[in-house]
């Protein structure tokens, strides 16, 4: 974060603070800055620091804000302060800058967000500052936290999620395109295997569309569409690369993180889905802030439902549907929502290199390629480019049909690939188990949840070859002995840690016996 030098704490309370020195501790923290600062140092006794304290840190002009721990012990030197991967990236420097901290200001923010909690409504007003301060950093995990219970369940309104999603638009970076129709298509979620973009976006772009699709990395879940699209291409671009490919191809398929489009969903996302709570609120906001962001005009959103989905049930989804869609009116964007089967998982593969084995099987015409993943991606490219204008209604399928089954969207896929900095061959894993039916009987029922969970345990998606391969989808008649599932590992460990779990549960397919 960089602020001027009149927001220095130092020149505001007319007073240098004490030095310290920068010291990176390589401690990873997924996103969250923390600082280290040792119990006996004397900045951490003259200034009543203590553990799990707000700090602000500056390094010249640069500053951030992070929840400080304490140190007994020689871990760090008494003048040094302790960096974790996430504060040293946002500082900047080297060991030993010098560093000057002070208590972070109050976040007056927060009384909104409290007042939310006793069921005031958030407002425009009040939403734009929560939003500025959780972007600069100045919410603390337990904080966002209480932001995002507060909103969970059906606690937003319409004109709550309108008011969200504009502040967090006008907190990020824009794109506009020289083209009066931009599509783009999303899926929330919830459903393992689900990689239809990187079949959408090639079969669309072969068209002639605009389509600048950015993606999320997988957080709980063991593969997000940029973490299987980067074993085949870099997914990592900043503005100017994404529009270079844009404008050369049509499309990309990037990493939405790296082109900060809506920087305060990717803070509430880190600490949302480890909490399992679900807003339609919060998602919308979620999802249409980015679509404004990348300059989309037309959207496809697919909504899988199922038991073990992210939304259970069509009353669910309708909601969600026509929320959706009154948002994206607000701010000038055409919303299709797609109602799908989310049942069980789609194709064969779970985790990133075996998502893209699929995808690339599909775009390919291989037999045995996953025919589900196939015709779901159909079915949304059709709408796409009904939407588009470039099919009329009702012949939309034929179109994607034909662009899939020529090689057109594998040519495009290959090109968008080469753009983004040059397609490579996603890996295998060194190491694998088949789990086989106990029994004989048929398939009724599949944990998308715990599939994705065991997926997880494997490795997935640190791991890119790690994951998950499904042989029995619902309504397969297996016999004792025949294959369920094999793991995929890239270490021995791995393989044995996830094959516990699965050898522990009892539902992750749920076999009916035959008579």
């Amino acid at each position: 974060m960089n602020r001027p030098a009149e927001c220095d704490p130092a020149l505001q309370h007319g007073a240098p603070l004490a030095a310290l020195r920068l010291r990176r501790l390589g401690i990873d923290t997924y996103q969250e800055p923390v600082a280290y600062l040792r119990s006996d140092c004397p900045v951490c006794k003259s200034e009543g620091f203590e553990a799990r304290s707000r700090i602000e840190i500056w390094r010249g002009e640069r500053h951030i804000v992070a929840t400080l721990n304490v140190v007994h012990g020689p871990l760090i030197e008494m003048d040094q302060l302790g960096l974790s991967e996430a504060a040293w990236h946002a500082l900047g420097g080297a060991d030993g800058a010098p560093l000057r901290v002070a208590h972070a200001r109050p976040v007056p923010s927060m009384s909104a967000v409290r007042a939310k909690i006793y069921g005031r409504p958030i407002g425009a007003d009040a939403a734009s500052a929560i939003v500025r301060d959780v972007v600069d950093g100045r919410y603390a995990e337990i904080e966002l936290a209480a932001l995002i219970t507060a909103c969970s369940g059906a606690r937003m309104d319409l004109a709550e999620t309108i008011a969200l999603t504009r502040a967090m638009v006008a907190v990020g970076q824009r794109l506009r395109w020289d083209s009066e129709i931009v599509v783009d298509k999303h899926c929330v979620g919830g459903l393992p295997g689900n990689r239809t973009t990187l079949l959408v976006v090639p079969i669309v772009a072969a068209c002639g569309l605009i389509i600048p699709k950015t993606s999320s990395r997988a957080i709980t879940s063991p593969a997000g569409t940029a973490d299987t699209m980067e074993t085949l291409a870099p997914v990592a671009l900043d503005l100017p690369a994404m529009r270079r490919v844009v404008e050369r191809e049509g499309g990309c398929i990037a990493w939405g993180g790296a082109v900060s489009l809506s920087p305060a969903d990717d803070l509430l996302i880190r600490v949302e889905r480890p909490l399992g709570l679900d807003s339609d609120g919060l998602m919308v906001a979620s999802v249409l802030s980015k679509k404004i962001a990348a300059g989309s005009s037309h959207v496809v959103i697919d909504i899988p439902v199922g038991r073990t989905a992210k939304v259970r049930s069509p009353q669910a989804a309708h909601a969600l549907a026509r929320r959706l869609e009154a948002v994206g009116r607000e701010f000038g964007i055409r919303i299709e929502v797609m109602l799908s089967d989310g049942s069980q998982p789609v194709g064969h593969g779970i985790g990133p290199a075996l998502e893209a084995w699929d995808v690339l099987a599909v775009l390919q015409n291989q037999s045995g390629a996953p025919d589900d993943l196939r015709q779901r991606a159909l079915q949304l490219a059709a709408r796409v480019l009904v939407m588009g204008g470039k099919a009329a209604p009702g012949e939309g399928l034929a179109l994607a049909r034909s662009v899939l089954d020529s090689g057109a969207a594998w040519s495009k896929l290959q090109a968008i690939c080469a753009a983004q900095g040059g397609m490579r061959t996603p890996p295998r894993a060194a190491h694998t188990h088949v789990l086989a039916a106990q029994h004989q009987g048929r398939v009724i029922a599949i944990d998308n949840r715990r599939l994705a969970h065991l997926a997880k345990l494997a490795g997935a998606p640190k791991a890119p070859a790690a994951g998950l391969e499904l042989h029995a989808p619902l309504g397969t008649l297996l016999g004792t002995g025949q294959p369920l599932l094999t793991l995929h590992a890239e270490s021995s460990g791995e393989l044995a840690y996830a094959l516990s779990y699965a050898q522990a549960q009892d539902s992750l397919f749920t076999i009916q016996e035959a008579p």
